[in-house]
């Protein structure tokens, strides 16, 4: 007798928190996001590079996304079954998009800043920025266990 084969469900652990937008409230992002991801007994390789990932997005959620008297909000969510972490914050200038600073003229050239996407870039499995309605910008990261991984093994996050 051929019995179709059950399926266990998989658990997505999920966080949200509403931050304000000053340093303060970057940091306690950073702190936040690696307490919860170690209670969720998320892999040391993922924990250890969402940290980064979050403090460079809440800092520039902070410092580049902030509106006075609007806060910035971290969400995570992790998929144990994938692999996969997904990192959202979200600030409320949507009129100022994340992008790379211009290569330097001269290779040996030292730039003061803009490293920060070059590390979220370089941690990431994937990265982008979607517009959150009505005035606001979203920037989302994959990070998976397999650095670099088979990325069907990751939620599409333009699939909702």
């Amino acid at each position: 007798m051929n019995q179709p084969v059950r399926q266990l469900a998989s658990h997505v652990s999920t966080f949200t928190q509403l931050l304000s937008s000053t340093r303060r409230g970057a940091r306690l992002a950073r702190l936040l996001a690696v307490t919860e991801l170690r209670s969720w007994r998320v892999p040391q390789n993922i924990t250890e590079r969402a940290e980064i990932v979050v403090a460079e997005l809440a800092a520039n959620a902070a410092l580049h996304g902030r509106v006075p008297g609007r806060s910035f909000r971290l969400s995570l969510a992790f998929d144990p079954s994938a692999g996969c972490l997904q990192v959202e914050v979200t600030d409320a200038r949507g009129d100022r998009y994340p992008r790379f600073p211009p290569t330097a003229a001269e290779p040996g050239a030292l730039r003061t800043g803009g490293h920060g996407l070059s590390l979220v870039d370089a941690l990431t499995d994937h990265w982008d920025t979607v517009p959150y309605p009505p005035s606001g910008k979203t920037v989302r990261a994959v990070l998976s266990c397999g650095r670099m991984a088979e990325r069907s093994k990751c939620p599409d996050p333009d699939v909702d």
